[in-house]
């Protein structure tokens, strides 16, 4: 028996596969792997990458917090922010990364030094997912790329 996931922000719904395999979620303390019939579980998650397997294909996501709810037969992510690893653009997320790393060595206001910070997170967590998936070569992925 598959497991229904679905993904979704503030702004939208992400992604939603109704038969997925197993689920690795980016939890606060560490990878939590879900299969279907898993325990129910409500945890917080951290910066990683969420990814959804179904049969030999995958989804992946690079998640920036949020929550999830784990039922037996169905996983709700509710993600601060969150977007498809396979569209993580290297160029942006390097001069993201410089942006950030220039603005903390310079200091910046109070104000300013949370946002700098999480910026620099979240770039280091898009180039460690993109180094990632060139390492891996071709991944066959649930939805084609031109869906």
């Amino acid at each position: 028996m598959p497991i229904h996931v679905e993904l979704v922000t503030q702004e939208r719904k992400v992604f939603e596969e109704p038969e997925a395999d197993m689920i690795i979620i980016p939890a606060v303390e560490g990878e939590m792997g879900v299969l279907p019939h898993h325990a129910p579980v409500l945890t917080t998650m951290g910066f990683g990458e969420l990814v959804v397997r179904k049969g030999q294909r995958e989804e992946r996501f690079a998640i920036y917090g949020g929550v999830v709810d784990v039922r037996p037969d169905k996983v709700v992510v509710l993600a601060d922010l969150a977007e498809s690893s396979f569209a993580l653009d290297l160029e942006r997320i390097e001069t993201a990364r410089q942006t950030a790393r220039r603005m903390l060595e310079e200091g910046v206001p109070e104000t300013e030094n949370r946002e700098a910070a999480l910026a620099l997170r979240r770039a280091e967590l898009g180039l460690r997912i993109h180094r990632k998936l060139s390492g891996r070569g071709q991944v066959l992925r649930i939805i084609d790329e031109d869906e």
